[in-house]
């Protein structure tokens, strides 16, 4: 008879496109050693019985900025992360004080991670406007997933822009290393000049920041951008992607040959630039809120396959920056990281939009391919990481801004009713949250080291389950 550290029971959907409903998953030493199809005699130091719940892959939220709000850090993000279902966070590179583009600046945020992190953590790294773009190799060789670059300038030194010229330097460096480069599309001086446009209007009307970032600055950052990616090979990835239009031009590079991914945000698959209206600063976002029409085509091209993955891109401000009546001068961003599974479950899966294997596709089969992590996580398979989160569709949960456990003390989706919750969550097999509380330790979580190249994700579901 077999014995195991670990057993944890319940439906668990496979990579056939089938469910297993009475799965047993074993787990030894951090990792998934055996999944067996039903009663086993099996045995095992500890056992979890879920009754049926869903046994899901840990998500692995791809858009986190865990320093541009030095407040929240690793520690506030991680831990709102292990109370949403996010097993692995991807940390953006651009801190407040100085963005990760060199080796001293990658090994301050690995010290972090070490002591702060409650759960896993995968960092990208930028490059420096006309600096050595030898960084890109020493960056991967210690272990960045990615890299990341902007198109528009939102600060010169924290957040730069990337002309055009030196991208495609850098792009020919990223096809050597093997890593994704992913990019903030924004056309920078399309929005420079629709910003002065709405200079003498109202400035206290929210809806002057998303006539100041126009749909064809995303646009035309995007065709631009997969020019380059073309000439050049390298894997391109666009964050945060909010208009059907860009998507469109992203297949037709993909028929090309083209290496590219595409996320979206699950704020503009729940709201519309009518929001702004009653939310004001707090979805001051860029690039902003779109119309309806545009978030039904996004939730479409998630089910189709057409969008990589879904992230949130989690910028934890506290509200003290987020209360100037003057709708431009707030800082751009909300956090997300807590709220991104369980609100892609509900809306996604129990809404019937999604299946459950479109859901472990979006939040994470494909973000682990995409940034080199797909050895270690993204799945439930025998050898990968027991990053596992267990979720009763039978149960709802309200969210509330006095719950959240980031720093920043508020979510856009306050007092929102989640079908589906989150009973437990797993790091390497450790329990993080039990479904009330985060139970895990600063420094629980690790760095995770990109191990192997990016890898196209994988498009379209097995199967229509739904739930």
């Amino acid at each position: 008879m077999a014995h195991y550290e670990q057993i944890i029971k319940g439906k668990l959907p496979l990579p056939n496109g089938t469910i297993a409903d009475n799965a047993v998953i074993a787990i030894n030493n951090e990792k998934i050693v055996a999944i067996y199809d039903g009663n086993q005699d099996v045995t095992a130091d500890s056992i979890l019985d879920t009754n049926g719940s869903w046994i899901l892959p840990g998500g692995i939220d791809a858009h986190v900025h865990c320093y541009s709000e030095p407040r929240e850090g690793v520690k506030g993000a991680t831990r709102s992360a292990a109370a949403g279902g996010i097993t692995t966070i991807i940390e953006m590179p651009y801190d407040a004080d100085e963005p990760v583009w060199s080796a001293e600046k990658f090994n301050k945020k690995l010290d972090l991670i070490q002591n702060e992190a409650h759960v896993d953590v995968a960092v990208l790294a930028t490059i420096r406007p006309g600096g050595d773009l030898s960084v890109i190799h020493e960056l991967t060789e210690m272990g960045a997933c990615g890299f990341k670059m902007s198109t528009f300038n939102t600060h010169s030194y924290r957040f730069p822009r990337i002309h055009e010229g030196e991208m495609v330097a850098a792009f020919k460096e990223l096809k050597e290393a093997g890593r994704a480069v992913g990019l903030h599309a924004e056309n920078d001086d399309i929005v420079r000049y629709y910003s002065k446009l709405v200079e003498d209007k109202d400035q206290k009307d929210p809806m002057i920041h998303c006539e100041a970032r126009p749909a064809v600055a995303e646009a035309a950052a995007v065709a631009t951008a997969l020019e380059l990616a073309k000439w050049t090979g390298v894997h391109l990835h666009f964050h945060h992607t909010t208009i059907p239009r860009a998507i469109e031009l992203v297949k037709r590079y993909q028929e090309e040959g083209v290496k590219v991914s595409v996320e979206t945000c699950i704020q503009y698959l729940t709201f519309t630039e009518e929001n702004m209206k009653t939310f004001g600063a707090k979805a001051k976002i860029n690039p902003p809120l779109r119309q309806k029409e545009d978030m039904e085509a996004l939730w479409e091209m998630c089910q189709t396959g057409d969008i990589s993955f879904v992230a949130s891109d989690h910028a934890p401000w506290q509200l003290d920056r987020k209360q100037s009546e003057v709708i431009l001068e707030n800082a751009s961003g909300s956090p997300g990281v807590e709220t991104l599974f369980p609100v892609l479950f509900s809306e996604g899966v129990m809404e019937g939009r999604l299946s459950i294997f479109d859901f472990i596709r979006l939040m994470s089969t494909n973000p682990a391919r995409v940034y080199g992590l797909s050895d270690q996580k993204g799945s439930i398979e025998v050898g990968k990481d027991a990053d596992i989160v267990i979720i009763d569709p039978n149960q709802s949960f309200l969210i509330k801004n006095e719950n959240q456990h980031s720093f920043a003390g508020w979510s856009l989706y306050d007092r929102y009713e989640a079908k589906g919750k989150i009973t437990h969550s797993f790091v390497r097999g450790k329990l993080v949250y039990d479904g009330e509380n985060v139970v895990s330790t600063q420094g629980q979580g690790r760095f995770v080291r990109a191990t192997h190249d990016s890898l196209l994700p994988i498009k379209g579901n097995k199967g229509t389950v739904q739930v």
